[in-house]
């Protein structure tokens, strides 16, 4: 199996018709039909639905193109990582992170590491931390920012000095913005938007369940969200309360928008994580060298 067949595929699967992917790639159609024909055959599955004028994908279809970018991705930052090791004061960076206010103490990091060395650039993906683990672990990320807990057993880890504050973002309208803050019998019978992460089935690592107690089964969970913004928009049409960090949506005095901290307070400590034993670019070892030299404690 060729890299050029893979990115052939996924120019395929991109484009939704053969004629699309073929100009895009500078090939005639009946020879980039041939190599997606054999890619198939060396499988041993289908990978492609064919109609008069556009292809969809099938479930093996669906499933090769994850792996095939996954791949990919992984190729083009070896790649990168290799030209890098010319010039050690550039190359590139990879951060993993859920939705925190915390990422603005590593954003200041890597404008003072770029200030001084114009060639770093950073590349950023969000997700929760499961998306942001499962990057980790295959190579596509150099760092991941956790929300704890979080299970570090197969990381190094620095432990961020900032805390997220658990609330509910709701309209300013509704009648629980009246309060200073929000009680568990605050949440029985009213609509709410919940992070996947947030609701968990496990109690052991979810802060928020374990938070609620014996009564969290009983939540009124009308919407779930992977990040917030479209979650507050949600919020914003009345469809629910969202249990999400604070200063992660806009509150401002133009927002139809407002937080309130839960009661008991809850809060989460951070973590920045990567792989034991990793190998890192030229340009992600002076970024870690610069997160250490701070005063943050850890592992």
């Amino acid at each position: 199996m060729e890299l050029r067949v893979l990115r052939y595929f996924l120019a395929v699967a991109r484009e939704g018709n053969i004629t699309g992917a073929a100009n895009s790639l500078h090939l005639s159609q009946p020879t980039l039909s041939r190599q997606i024909r054999d890619l198939e055959e060396e499988l041993g599955h289908p990978l492609l639905i064919r109609k008069s004028h556009r292809v969809a994908l099938t479930p093996e279809g669906v499933l090769f193109r994850k792996r095939a970018e996954e791949i990919i991705a992984m190729v083009d930052k070896t790649e990168a990582e290799f030209t890098s090791m010319q010039n050690t004061v550039g190359g590139d960076i990879y951060i993993g992170s859920g939705e925190t206010q915390a990422i603005r103490r590593i954003t200041r990091i890597a404008k003072a590491l770029r200030d001084e060395y114009p060639g770093v650039h950073y590349h950023l993906y969000s997700g929760n931390a499961q998306d942001v683990t499962e990057r980790l672990d295959k190579g596509l990320l150099d760092f991941g920012i956790l929300i704890q807990p979080a299970d570090l057993s197969k990381y190094d880890y620095l432990n961020l000095p900032d805390k997220d504050t658990w609330g509910v973002v709701m309209r300013k309208d509704s009648p629980l913005a009246e309060k200073a803050y929000v009680e568990r019998k605050d949440l029985l019978g009213v609509p709410l938007v919940c992070s996947r992460q947030a609701i968990l089935p496990q109690r052991e690592g979810n802060e928020f369940a374990g938070w609620f107690g014996e009564d969290f089964e009983k939540l009124d969970i009308v919407t779930t969200f992977n990040l917030i913004y479209n979650a507050s928009l949600m919020v914003e049409s009345g469809i629910g309360y969202a249990i999400t960090l604070d200063r992660l949506v806009s509150t401002a005095e133009g927002s139809a928008l407002c937080f309130r901290p839960l009661k008991p307070k809850l809060e989460s400590g951070l973590n920045i994580v990567w792989k034991k034993y990793q190998v890192f670019s030229p340009a992600a070892e002076l970024f870690l060298e610069r997160l250490k030299s701070r005063e943050f404690s850890g592992s």
